[in-house]
C-alpha cells in the first residue's frame, strides 16, 4: 500500500487557474488525424485560426533547418485539392479525464449511498469533484477537505485529505439527512483524517441519469472541477446506508451479496484495463466509459506488492488515475480533408497554412499504394517516436514564464524568444504534454496521442538545448541529401510497419532509418528482424534507436503508451506500474526485455553530449575485404571531421551508440570506426553503470584514469554486420550523422560513406 509518499510536487502553477486575459493563443495552429496515408486514403485537418481567413496549400518538405550555415529551408508547392482560402475560427482545448457511469434504479425520494476508495494527488489545488450525480456531488473543497454538495448546501468532513494516501469515502443521503464518511486505509490513533459527520439538510436533491466520475458537468456542456487522483471500486446503492453498513462495505468492498437488492452499480476498474470501458459487476449491466485517457493499470487501495503486473493480480489494480491535464483528443471539427491522389509520388508533405505573417505546417507522409512499391530504397520515418516525443520542449514546462528567459540559454543566435515563449506557453496552458513530461500532480505521463496539436513536429522547430532541430525536422536532412543525390525513394511510416511487419519492407533492397528512431513496438522489431533474416539491408543512420518498449492501442491507433523505468529518463513509473495498460507487456527498454538493439543492428545507445561532436577514426576491421568498399574515395583515417548542423563539429554526437558484445552484439559485427575526440561533457547512460561507478550521480562523468576524457562507455561506433541470406546492417551510431551530410556542398566523408553503402545495398545480392 502506498502511504503519503509519491511523485514529487510540481510547481504551484495550475492551468485551471489561468486568468482568461492571460491565456496564450497561437494565431494559427492545427493537427491531423494521421501522420501518413496511401493513395486513395483521406487525411483530415483540424485548424484553429484567430485570423478571419487563412490559406491552405500542399507542399513537399525537403529541408527544414533554417540555420544559415546549411542549405536553408526547402519546400516545393504541389497543386492539390486542399489549395484554397478558408474561413478561420478559433478553437479551444479542453483537457481533463473523467468517467461517465449510467445510473438506474436510484430515486431521490428513497435516498442513495455513493462510496469509493480515493487517493487524491493534488488536494488543495481548487475545487475537485469525485462524483457528480446531478444536483448532488461528492468532492474536495479548494482546501482539500471532503465535501458533499446538495442544491447549493455544503457539508464538510473536517481535516483535509492527505496527498497520495488512500481513504474510503462515502456519502449516504436519506430522509433529508446526510452522513459523510472518511477513513484512511491505514489508520493511526487519533487520526484527524478520519471523520464521520451527519447533518440534516431538509431535502433530497435531484439525481441525474449519469454519474460524472472525477469531474462535473459545466453549464456550457463541457466538464469542470476535475479530480486529480485515483478512484477505486466506486459503489452506488439505492438507499441510505447506516454507519455500520458503511464500515462493512469499507472492510469488504467486493462482498456485495448483502446489498444485492439495493446495489445500483459496482464498477470494477481492474477489468477491461486495456480499454476505455468501465465494467459494472452489480449484475445490472450499466457499463460506463472513460474520456481523455486517464491512466489505467495502476495500483489500487489494496496493492500488496506481491505481483508486478495488473495481468497477474487484477484485483489489486482496481484503480484509475485521473488528471485535470489528461488529453486524448482536442475534438476540433474537421476544417478540410485531402484524399491522396493516385499519382502523388511517395514523400514527406505538409499542409502549409498561412495568414498574414503567421504560418503553420501540418506534416504527413505519403507511402506507395498498399501492396506496391516504386523504388528499391525505402526511408522509414519514425512516426511512433514523433508521437512519444509530442511537444517535448527540453526546457522544463515553466521556463517560458521567466521574463529573463531569452529563448536560448546557451548563447545560440537563431531562436526567436517571442515565438518560443508563445509555443511553450501554449503547450503548458493546454496540457499538450507528451510522455517526457509529468502531470501537475507529479505522476508521469504514460500516453501520447495524435489528436491534438504537436508543435515539435514542424519542419522549422528548434530545441533550446542546442538551438537545433531534432527528430522530424532533423530527419529532413536525409530527405534533402537523397534529393540532392538524385535517389528515388519510397517513404514509409512506423505505423505502417507496426501493422504490416516484414511484408511492408520485403519489396525493398534497402531501408534507411530515422535519426532518432527510439521507440519501437514489438511488431516493428519483429518485422525488421524478419526482413533482415530474409536478406534485407538496413542503414541505421541514427543513434539511441530501437531502444524503448512502446504500445499502439489496437482500438485507438492514434495513441501510444510508454511506461518508463530502468533508463536515464526524466521520471520512472512506480514499482507495480511498469506494465502497459494497453497490452499487459512489460515496459521500459528493450534491453531489459532481452532485445537490446545490439542484437539486431550491432550497436546500442551508449551516451549523449550536446556541446560538440567527434569525428570517427577507422579501425582495423574497416580494411577487411567485406567492408573496405564502404570507405572508397576516403583519404586518411578520419570520417566525419566536418561541420555539423546539430552539434558544432563532428559526425558523432548528440546521442550515440557503441558496439558491446556483452549486450548481444553478434560476433560477426565489424567495428569500422570509433569516435576519437569526445570530451568529458559526454555522459554515459545510468543503466550502463552501477551505483558506485563514475558518472552515476551526473557530476563525475569522466574517466578517472584520464582527466578530460569521457567515461569509457561514452563512445560512438561505426559498424557493419552481415546477416544470413545476404542481409546486412550498416550502423552509423550517431543522431547527428545526417546533420553532416550537406557540409561542403554535400562533398564530405559522411556523404561519401553514406552514398557508398546506399548504392551497394541497393544492389541485390550483395557482392
Amino acid at each position: 500500500m502506498r502511504g503519503t509518499g509519491g511523485p514529487p510536487a510540481r510547481p504551484e502553477y495550475r492551468h485551471r487557474d489561468i486568468d482568461p486575459t492571460q491565456r496564450i493563443s497561437l494565431p494559427l495552429v492545427g493537427y491531423t488525424d494521421r501522420l501518413g496515408a496511401a493513395p486513395g486514403e483521406t487525411i483530415r485537418f483540424m485548424v484553429s485560426s484567430d485570423h478571419a481567413r487563412y490559406r491552405s496549400r500542399m507542399v513537399r518538405l525537403i529541408h527544414g533547418d533554417t540555420n544559415p550555415d546549411g542549405p536553408g529551408f526547402k519546400q516545393v508547392e504541389v497543386p492539390s485539392a486542399m489549395d484554397a482560402e478558408r474561413a478561420g475560427e478559433h478553437r479551444d482545448i479542453r483537457s481533463g479525464s473523467y468517467g461517465l457511469l449510467p445510473v438506474e434504479g436510484v430515486e431521490a425520494s428513497r435516498g442513495f449511498t455513493f462510496a469509493a476508495f480515493v487517493q487524491p494527488t493534488l488536494p488543495g489545488a481548487g475545487a475537485q469533484t469525485i462524483a457528480s450525480l446531478g444536483g448532488v456531488s461528492l468532492g474536495l473543497d479548494p482546501a482539500g477537505v471532503l465535501e458533499f454538495l446538495v442544491d447549493g448546501r455544503q457539508v464538510l468532513a473536517g481535516a483535509p485529505m492527505r496527498r497520495w494516501e488512500w481513504s474510503f469515502v462515502a456519502v449516504a443521503l436519506g430522509a433529508g439527512r446526510v452522513t459523510l464518511w472518511q477513513r484512511p486505509v491505514r489508520t493511526w490513533p487519533d487520526d484527524p483524517a478520519s471523520a464521520l459527520v451527519s447533518a440534516d439538510l431538509g431535502g433530497q436533491g435531484t439525481l441525474a441519469e449519469t454519474i460524472w466520475l472525477a469531474g462535473s458537468p459545466a453549464p456550457d456542456g463541457g466538464t469542470r472541477n476535475y479530480f486529480d487522483g485515483r478512484i477505486d471500486r466506486p459503489r452506488l446503492v439505492s438507499r441510505s446506508l447506516a454507519p455500520d453498513e458503511l464500515a462493512r462495505l469499507a472492510a469488504a468492498p467486493d462482498t456485495l451479496g448483502w446489498l444485492a437488492v439495493d446495489l445500483a452499480g459496482a464498477r470494477d476498474f481492474g477489468l477491461d484495463i486495456s480499454t476505455d470501458r468501465v465494467r459494472d459487476v452489480s449484475g445490472r449491466g450499466r457499463h460506463g466509459r472513460l474520456v481523455n485517457l486517464p491512466t489505467r493499470g495502476v495500483t489500487g487501495h489494496n496493492y500488496t506488492g506481491r505481483q508486478p503486473s495488473w495481468s497477474l493480480a487484477p484485483s489489486e489494480y482496481g484503480a484509475i488515475h485521473f488528471h485535470h491535464d489528461d488529453l486524448e483528443d482536442a475534438r476540433w471539427p474537421v476544417s478540410f480533408e485531402l484524399t491522396i491522389p493516385a499519382d502523388l509520388p511517395s514523400g514527406v508533405y505538409a499542409a502549409w497554412l498561412t495568414a498574414g505573417d503567421d504560418e503553420e505546417y501540418l506534416p504527413f507522409i505519403v507511402r506507395p499504394s498498399r501492396g506496391t512499391h516504386h523504388s528499391k530504397i525505402a526511408v522509414l520515418m519514425s512516426t511512433v517516436t514523433y508521437v512519444v516525443y509530442s511537444n517535448f520542449t527540453d526546457i522544463g514546462r515553466t521556463a517560458w514564464r521567466d521574463e529573463d528567459w531569452t529563448g536560448d540559454q546557451v548563447g545560440a543566435l537563431l531562436a526567436d524568444p517571442t515565438i518560443f515563449r508563445e509555443v511553450f506557453g501554449y503547450i503548458e496552458q493546454n496540457s499538450l504534454y507528451g510522455t517526457y513530461d509529468c502531470h501537475d500532480d507529479g505522476s508521469g505521463v504514460a500516453y501520447g496521442s495524435l489528436l491534438r496539436p504537436i508543435l515539435n513536429t514542424r519542419p522549422k522547430f528548434r530545441y533550446r538545448t542546442m538551438n537545433c532541430p531534432s527528430r522530424f525536422a532533423a530527419d529532413l536532412y536525409l530527405v534533402d541529401w537523397l534529393d540532392q543525390k538524385g535517389f528515388e525513394v519510397d517513404v514509409l511510416a512506423d505505423h505502417d510497419l507496426h501493422v504490416e511487419g516484414a511484408d511492408l519492407l520485403r519489396p525493398y533492397s534497402v531501408v534507411l532509418s530515422s535519426s532518432h528512431h527510439e521507440y519501437w513496438t514489438e511488431p516493428m522489431l519483429d518485422g525488421l528482424e524478419t526482413y533482415l533474416g530474409d536478406g534485407g539491408r538496413f542503414m541505421y543512420l541514427g543513434g539511441n534507436s530501437l531502444f524503448a518498449v512502446t504500445t499502439i492501442d489496437p482500438a485507438r491507433p492514434h495513441t501510444v503508451e510508454v511506461r518508463r523505468w530502468g533508463a536515464p529518463w526524466p521520471f520512472e513509473a512506480p514499482p507495480g506500474e511498469r506494465h502497459h495498460s494497453m497490452t499487459g507487456e512489460q515496459g521500459g527498454t528493450w534491453r531489459n526485455r532481452g532485445r537490446a538493439p545490439n542484437t539486431i543492428v550491432g550497436i546500442g545507445c551508449a551516451g549523449a553530449g550536446f556541446d560538440r561532436g567527434s569525428p570517427y577514426r577507422r579501425m582495423p576491421d574497416s580494411y577487411d575485404p567485406r567492408a573496405a568498399w564502404i570507405f572508397d574515395g576516403i583519404d586518411g583515417d578520419l570520417v566525419g571531421d566536418t561541420p555539423n548542423l546539430q552539434v558544432k563539429w563532428g559526425a558523432a554526437g548528440y546521442e550515440y551508440d557503441r558496439l558491446e558484445f556483452e549486450l548481444g552484439t553478434p560476433a560477426a559485427t565489424l567495428l569500422l570506426a570509433s569516435s576519437v575526440r569526445f570530451n568529458k561533457s559526454q555522459k554515459s547512460l545510468t543503466d550502463d553503470e552501477l551505483y558506485f561507478q563514475q558518472g552515476r550521480d551526473g557530476t563525475t562523468i569522466g574517466d578517472p584514469q584520464v582527466p578530460g576524457k569521457p567515461h569509457r562507455f561514452s563512445r560512438s561506433d561505426l559498424t557493419y554486420l552481415e546477416y544470413p541470406n545476404g542481409g546486412a546492417v550498416f550502423s552509423a551510431g550517431s543522431i547527428c550523422w545526417r546533420a553532416s551530410l550537406s557540409a561542403y556542398g554535400y562533398d564530405n566523408t559522411v556523404s561519401r560513406v553514406t552514398e557508398n553503402v546506399l548504392r551497394r545495398f541497393a544492389e541485390r545480392p550483395l557482392a
